[in-house]
């Protein structure tokens, strides 16, 4: 069963909208890990409220290609309006940045809060097979 770890950010209700997620999440995984909540400054488009990031780690049955579509439907339940500035406020933003062990999202090291997050996962799980 694949091991992901997908990357969180929201800056509209941040602390609700996440944690409902996280919830959602731990349907596919009971055991779903959840690091640090971060707050960051928005990149891009920067006339809008601070993002809270994060990331989820958890196991599941389903191929990356279905987990990318059940996220998407996750994003939309919690309120998701995507518009044409990809960089604009959103409920939740959730992508796949790790699958076992390979990298799949280049946000992984282009930003450094994606890396902060990825990595604190990444290391909880060594700690527990430990």
């Amino acid at each position: 069963m694949p091991f992901y770890i997908v990357a969180v950010c929201s800056n509209i209700d941040a602390q609700t909208n996440i944690h409902q997620a996280f919830e959602l999440i731990k349907k596919i995984d009971s055991q779903a890990s959840m690091a640090k909540l971060l707050s960051t400054e928005p990149v891009g488009f920067t006339e809008q409220a601070d993002f809270t990031n994060t990331a989820f780690s958890f196991n599941s049955a389903l191929n990356a290609t279905d987990l990318k579509a059940h996220l998407k439907s996750i994003e939309v339940q919690l309120g998701r309006i995507r518009t044409s500035n990809k960089n604009g406020p959103r409920t939740i933003d959730l992508d796949i940045v790790k699958i076992d062990n390979e990298i799949v999202d280049d946000d992984y090291h282009q930003y450094d809060f994606v890396k902060k997050s990825v990595d604190e996962l990444v290391f909880k799980r060594a700690m527990k097979s430990k």
